[in-house]
């Protein structure tokens, strides 16, 4: 139905979600709503909300995203085309959320540590796969470690007896600017996304140098850089639908048996047919939070038998 006209940047910019203080009650009042449920003040998600306060898991994610869907715009998950532009590092497969399937997709448009390499034509060829009376749906953001003992960038994987890093090629990336072993505008055929990045970090070396944790400033480094891109290629995108949805955020892998989270950027709703653009991401995370309370409410029988 539509093309998302001009610059997306500046409009999303407004929607954003990175505006502390406009999140601050609602990113309380989950983090305690967290802390409620359990009597360890060192879960794994108290300490990955130390760091990112309005993280949730990716289940939670998806399903508080799916109940917004359909009481906003009353389309159900069948009628969604999902693209995500997230790091195509098997953990990622592993944990996927279960309920994500339920919608159509996902169209892959990430590469590694996932910046969009599938670009324009993965754009466009996504866009021709929603329903005429559904929505796209794009997820996108870099991914990031946080182990259960709360050390930045390395995770247990399944099956693994040693941690290791994630996102590794953010690391390796890092570490090689870090050391001067990276010249502007090498880039390999051979090694094509991995110079990319190296690219789009050694632009920001000396925020990089000045930072007190190398990987979380990288992490947002490519954040910046992949919210930028997919605005990029979603304006020069034909939609045959209404509404196109995109998130975004910072995925966080922990250890194999802690799961993922997601810490919110922006979730933006946008009209094609009317150019309004909404932002639902205070009404995502007080979904969320009443997720949290029910599941609450059904442990506390079992924690009063105790």
């Amino acid at each position: 139905m539509g093309r998302l006209s001009g610059s997306l940047g500046g409009r999303f910019a407004d929607c954003g979600g990175n505006d502390a203080q406009s999140r601050a009650g609602v990113n309380e009042s989950l983090s305690r709503k967290a802390k409620d449920r359990t009597t360890d003040c060192h879960t794994p998600l108290e300490i990955i909300r130390s760091r990112y306060p309005n993280a949730l898991n990716t289940s939670d994610t998806v399903d508080a995203f799916l109940d917004l869907m359909q009481r906003r715009l009353g389309i159900e998950p069948r009628k969604i085309m999902l693209a995500d532009s997230i790091c195509s590092d098997d953990l990622n497969i592993i944990e996927y959320p279960e309920r994500a399937y339920e919608s159509l997709g996902p169209f892959k448009l990430g590469g590694l540590d996932g910046f969009p390499f599938a670009g324009l034509t993965g754009m466009r060829a996504f866009a021709h796969h929603v329903p005429a009376d559904g929505a796209v749906f794009v997820f996108h953001g870099p991914h990031i470690g946080v182990s259960k003992e709360g050390e930045t960038g390395v995770i247990l994987r399944p099956g693994q007896a040693h941690r290791s890093a994630c996102c590794g090629a953010i690391r390796a990336a890092t570490d090689k600017i870090s050391s001067g072993r990276v010249a502007p505008g090498e880039v390999t055929e051979l090694d094509y996304q991995q110079n990319t990045i190296e690219q789009l970090l050694l632009a920001h070396r000396d925020r990089i140098a000045r930072a007190r944790c190398a990987m979380d400033e990288s992490t947002e480094i490519m954040y910046s850089a992949i919210e930028k891109r997919i605005d990029v290629l979603a304006s020069r995108t034909e939609f045959p639908c209404r509404y196109v949805v995109i998130m975004g955020g910072v995925l966080i892998n922990s250890n194999h048996d802690v799961g993922s989270f997601c810490a919110f950027r922006r979730l933006v709703c946008i009209d094609l047919t009317t150019g309004r653009r909404e932002d639902w991401l205070d009404e995502l995370l007080g979904v969320a939070a009443r997720f949290i309370d029910r599941i609450a409410r059904k442990q506390e029988p079992n924690r009063l038998s105790q």
